[in-house]
């Protein structure tokens, strides 16, 4: 009897071992569940964060220049649809929400800056050779009515510096004031003359744009806080 007993005790006890055992790695396999699925939710969004942060900073190397983006310059004001250097030019220009305009600067032979380029002269006088700089304002006031053909490109006078400034400063960010150079005198007091009428126009967005290194220097002297290219 006592030996029977024995036997059922070693039995029940071995049951019960074989249940821990079934337990424990059902624990074990449940740990492993949740560790993969801790794994799977956390790993991969840090991973892709950190690879789109890194696609961002890529993108802002080589499209950095987007956040200030370049301006869009009307030269001569609106060329195509208007004799460029004109009222008309400029105020198509400004129609089209350009954010700079470009103004060629031209003084005649009595001092006046017009808004001129020599080649512009020349095709409203059908003279190739003449230049601004060795023209008077009257003379170059005639130069259009003399040339007929010039009248389907030009239908009003020729404007001055002061003129343009007035009707385009305050309606772009940029105004590039492109200083012509002409005979050996003609940058004598050029650059005190565009100064002069830059303060007089009030134009605070006002850039010289100076091809000759004296007529820089000569505004940079005279004027610390202008931008002068």
């Amino acid at each position: 009897m006592a030996i029977s007993m024995r036997s059922g005790r070693r039995q029940q006890r071995g049951g019960g071992g074989g249940f821990r055992i079934r337990l424990s790695s059902q624990r074990r396999l449940f740990r492993t569940i949740i560790i993969s699925l801790v794994f799977i939710a956390v790993v991969p969004p840090i991973f892709f964060h950190f690879r789109l942060k890194r696609l961002h900073q890529i993108q802002g190397r080589k499209c950095g220049w987007m956040k200030d983006p370049p301006l869009v310059c009307a030269h001569g004001g609106d060329s195509t649809n208007a004799f460029p250097n004109t009222m008309d030019a400029y105020r198509i220009a400004l129609h089209s929400k350009v954010d700079c305009i470009e103004i060629d600067v031209s003084r005649s032979f009595d001092g006046i800056l017009f808004a001129l380029h020599d080649r512009d002269l020349q095709r409203i006088s059908g003279n190739s050779t003449s230049k601004v700089g060795y023209l008077s304002m009257k003379e170059i006031k005639e130069q259009g009515r003399a040339n007929q053909s010039a009248q389907m490109f030009l239908q009003e006078s020729i404007p001055t510096i002061e003129d343009a400034l007035k009707l385009i400063s305050n309606s772009v960010r940029q105004v590039i004031l492109d200083a012509k150079v002409g005979p050996p005198s003609y940058e004598k007091g050029l650059a005190k003359d565009i100064l002069s009428v830059v303060e007089r126009t009030h134009c605070r967005n006002c850039l010289v744009w100076a091809k000759s290194d004296n007529l820089a220097r000569d505004v940079i002297k005279l004027s610390p806080n202008t931008t002068c290219l």
